[in-house]
């Protein structure tokens, strides 16, 4: 005879499936509400270990010491103990003006950003029978793009009739690429695209080199001024009275 009842399941040795995705969850939920992790390293009071091994405010080494230790260095020092290496065994920290610190790494984060080189691509469109001005200015708009180190897509607007001769475009492409042979190279070759024909040029200069050019002229041209305040005066002085003379002429 079965009796039934007298045995029962074993307990539970660890947490299952289910409450490791409910843990996970949970955490999840913290760090997007802006909880328990941070990005800020700890300082001073917030370190809670017994014991870290301290860096000195010039990198020396100082060893393992006992937290209270470290944060009388630091109060002697008139510093704050940062860490720095958190999942070492025992934690590293060290010495420092964090006030400062973050200032530096502000200024250098913002350096990095101002010297960092976004690749930009600027659209130029023609008419297959542009006028020989227009067509001056449109060039001299691609030499500048192409002087300041971006791309350049140059689309060719056919209309009507003109569909029916592509040879107008690719010989306008050709005579563009040419004359700025010099600042950039075809990338991309004439290519029909529905009514419209694209080639796309590329800057012999790297963007990074054309930012770096432009800043030193810009620097040559502040040092130019303070050196000769006078001159843009009276460059300006000149260009005021030239109108007052062309009239008085008249």
């Amino acid at each position: 005879m079965i009796v039934r009842g007298i045995f029962r399941a074993p307990a539970r040795l660890g947490p299952t499936n289910t409450d490791v995705t409910a843990a996970v969850r949970q955490t999840a939920a913290r760090c997007y509400r802006g909880g328990s992790i941070s990005a800020e390293p700890r300082i001073n009071d917030r370190i809670r270990v017994p014991e870290v091994r301290l860096v000195g405010p010039s990198g020396e080494q100082v060893g393992i010491v006992p937290l209270a230790k470290a944060l009388e260095l630091a109060q002697e020092y008139d510093l704050d103990l940062v860490e720095v290496a958190a999942n070492a065994r025992p934690p590293v920290c060290k010495l420092m003006d964090y006030g400062k610190f973050k200032y530096e790494s502000a200024m250098k984060a913002r350096e990095a950003r101002k010297n960092q080189a976004h690749t930009v691509i600027k659209e130029m469109k023609l008419r297959p029978k542009i006028d020989p001005h227009d067509y001056d200015t449109k060039k001299g708009h691609v030499v500048r793009f192409l002087k300041q180190g971006d791309k350049v897509k140059i689309t060719i607007m056919f209309r009507g009739r003109e569909q029916s001769r592509p040879e107008l475009g690719y010989r306008l492409l050709q005579r563009l690429a040419e004359d700025v042979q010099d600042l950039g190279f075809v990338e991309s070759n004439p290519k029909q695209d529905g009514r419209n024909m694209i080639m796309v040029l590329g800057p012999h200069k790297k963007k990074t080199e054309a930012m770096a050019e432009a800043r030193e002229a810009q620097a040559a041209r502040k040092a130019e001024a303070k050196a000769n305040p006078g001159r843009s005066q009276n460059a300006a002085e000149e260009i005021a009275e030239a109108p007052a003379e062309a009239s008085a002429e008249a």
